[in-house]
């Protein structure tokens, strides 16, 4: 075996199992592709990067993997352990780096720091797939988020929408997925404490300096979890058509000019 595999970390069975279904429900990665995951540093999307290891090297569909990452140039944030980090994986690995604070202060009109910082970086990974000739981004949003974003939606936007598990951007040349989409986010942080994986800390004042709908929905969902443990049972039946809708993605979550959590992109 070579060595760069023997630093991989054996993901659980349970998450290996939960992207399995997502990825086999969705047609998320097909014989042939060149998958690029979206990298943070953040304990979900260092998660993804072993599960997707892993079923690279024992499912029956071959495709290719790689990562990238996009710096912001903000001082409360850095990946750059990510470099030595990946090197030592053997995955190919993309380290973009941009002054998205900088630009954030000259450029934003009306809208929020964590939405301008999130569409520029998901402008970014767009780019970097294309540019190393990718057709698929993996993201790393899990079960979680996307009951989130649905709350948030109707109760906010009157709308029954949560992001896509798998769709085709405008421009037709790249398809995003999110094989975590089955998966829970205490599986992922479980996950990168055993192992441990080399979680980056992302401190961004704009995002947490208050609380924010989204950490509200969290506070929320997990008091309902307490007094009805299948809550995300039901809300995955629930939300497995909405995953699976076809039509626009919603603006502020899927498209291309939209980051897919707010103020994390993992």
């Amino acid at each position: 075996m070579p060595a760069a595999e023997e630093r991989a970390v054996r993901p659980p069975r349970t998450l290996v199992a939960a992207a399995g279904q997502a990825i086999a429900d969705f047609r998320m990665i097909r014989p042939g592709d060149r998958v690029l995951l979206g990298l943070s540093g953040g304990k979900d999307s260092l998660s993804l990067l072993h599960v997707l290891m892993h079923l690279r090297n024992k499912a029956p569909v071959r495709f290719e993997l790689g990562a990238a990452t996009v710096d912001p140039q903000s001082p409360d944030y850095n990946p750059e352990p990510l470099k030595s980090y990946m090197a030592s994986l053997g995955v190919p690995y993309h380290y973009e780096s941009y002054p998205i604070v900088a630009q954030a202060t000259k450029s934003m009109h009306g809208d929020s720091f964590c939405a301008f910082c999130s569409r520029l970086r998901r402008g970014m990974l767009y780019k970097a797939a294309r540019r190393e000739g990718y057709n698929v981004l993996a993201l790393a949003q899990h079960l979680d988020d996307l009951a989130e974003t649905f709350l948030m939606s109707a109760f906010f936007g009157g709308r029954l929408r949560t992001m896509r598990a798998s769709y085709v951007i405008d421009a037709g040349d790249l398809r995003v997925i999110r094989p975590f989409a089955y998966a829970r986010e205490r599986q992922t942080a479980a996950f990168a404490a055993a192992a441990p994986l080399p979680v980056i800390s992302e401190n961004c004042p704009a995002c947490f300096a208050a609380p924010t709908e989204r950490m509200r929905m969290k506070q929320t969902l997990a008091a309902l979890e307490r007094e009805s443990p299948k809550l995300f049972g039901s809300l995955r039946t629930a939300l497995k058509p909405l995953m699976a809708a076809d039509g626009p993605p919603r603006a502020s979550r899927d498209a291309p000019h939209a980051g897919p959590k707010g103020c994390r992109d993992d």
